[in-house]
């Protein structure tokens, strides 16, 4: 499904080029829900932006499906089937949730679908739906409301980048379970996470440990996870709180 071959980023910081993503290969097979993590700084965020098309590789090559799509826009890799869920969603002054979740389903959306996936991240949509997407919403609000527009796109990969910063604990516990209904309902598609949270890491059928912008170690959650709890890769507290923190990633 998806492969990236040799990818490398960096960025000038006084007149000095400082590398984020190094020479970084993987593969994503299909069916799998695969969480990126490790410490803090250590080009996470920005390997999800390189394949969702908001930053573009300075070297090295992005497949999908097959497909070179390394020179493709974001809008022409949304089209090819790749959904992105920023760490801090947008929002849209004037548009409201319906707006959002019928442009993301399409020719496929209905009222009683709309329903559906604002009720599956814990949403009541006789209260959301005529809603508009502006600072009346809070942060957890609409974390719930981009990743319904993610369920309703339906994409065949699903790119979520630090969903649970700045969410409240309910929250929290919902967007597991929402994960956890994607994971079992999976076909074809994959979901792609990046997250410290131990939570999250055990619903993975595998994990990849990105430092200092090197792949570091990519396996079965079974093999990865117990060398990771207790690390900066998968912050321990949170096994208690169950809660998301914000953070700013590279």
């Amino acid at each position: 499904m998806l492969e990236l071959k040799n990818l490398s980023f960096g960025v000038n910081e006084l007149g000095q080029k400082k590398e984020i993503i190094r020479n970084v290969n993987l593969s994503i097979g299909e069916g799998r829900l695969v969480v990126i993590t490790g410490p803090n700084g250590g080009g996470k965020s920005t390997l999800a932006r390189l394949i969702a098309g908001i930053e573009k590789p300075d070297s090295g090559s992005i497949f999908f499906d097959g497909e070179d799509i390394t020179d493709m826009s974001i809008t022409d890799r949304a089209k090819k089937g790749i959904g992105f869920a920023f760490q801090q969603p947008v929002r849209f002054k004037g548009i409201r949730v319906s707006d959002l979740l019928r442009l993301s389903a399409g020719e496929g959306y209905s009222a009683a679908g709309a329903c559906d996936y604002l009720s599956a991240v814990g949403l009541c949509a006789r209260d959301y739906l005529d809603r508009e997407v502006n600072s009346s919403l809070s942060g957890g609000e609409l974390k719930r409301i981009e990743i319904a527009t993610i369920l309703a796109r339906n994409p065949r990969l699903s790119v979520f980048d630090e969903p649970e910063a700045g969410i409240d604990l309910w929250s929290f516990k919902n967007l597991i379970e929402v994960f956890e209904k994607m994971r079992r309902d999976i076909k074809g598609g994959s979901i792609l996470i990046i997250s410290h949270q131990e939570r999250i890491l055990d619903i993975a059928d595998e994990i990849i440990v990105l430092r200092d912008g090197v792949l570091s170690e990519q396996g079965r959650k079974d093999d990865i996870l117990p060398g990771l709890i207790g690390t900066s890769a998968a912050v321990s507290a949170c096994r208690k709180s169950g809660a998301g923190k914000e953070s700013h990633n590279a």
